[in-house]
């Protein structure tokens, strides 16, 4: 997904609902999200499915992380070589 271009990608829901294929189109080609806007504010955006589905497991993982950080923190963590070991002794099972 592209950066958002603030003179291009910000448009009012009026001008959506006149020009939806055209929009929804230049989303697909262009990989830059669109703002639509309501009575001057910022109501949502419209974003491609495959930039959609990324953007969700970019977040999946930084849960992941945050996670694995408070776990090591609270000393659950395992050393580089017990786990490896473990991962050996499962796969000669």
């Amino acid at each position: 997904m592209d950066r958002l271009r603030l003179d291009e990608d910000i448009k009012p829901l009026s001008e959506f609902r006149a020009n939806a294929a055209a929009l929804v189109e230049r989303v697909r080609e262009t990989r830059r999200p669109l703002v639509l806007t309501q009575r001057g504010h910022s109501t949502v955006v419209l974003l491609g499915v495959a930039d959609y589905e990324r953007l969700l497991d970019e977040l999946e993982m930084m849960r992941d992380v945050h996670q694995a950080e408070r776990q090591l923190d609270e000393g659950l963590g395992v050393p580089h070589e017990e786990a490896k070991a473990r991962i050996l002794a499962t796969l000669k099972r």
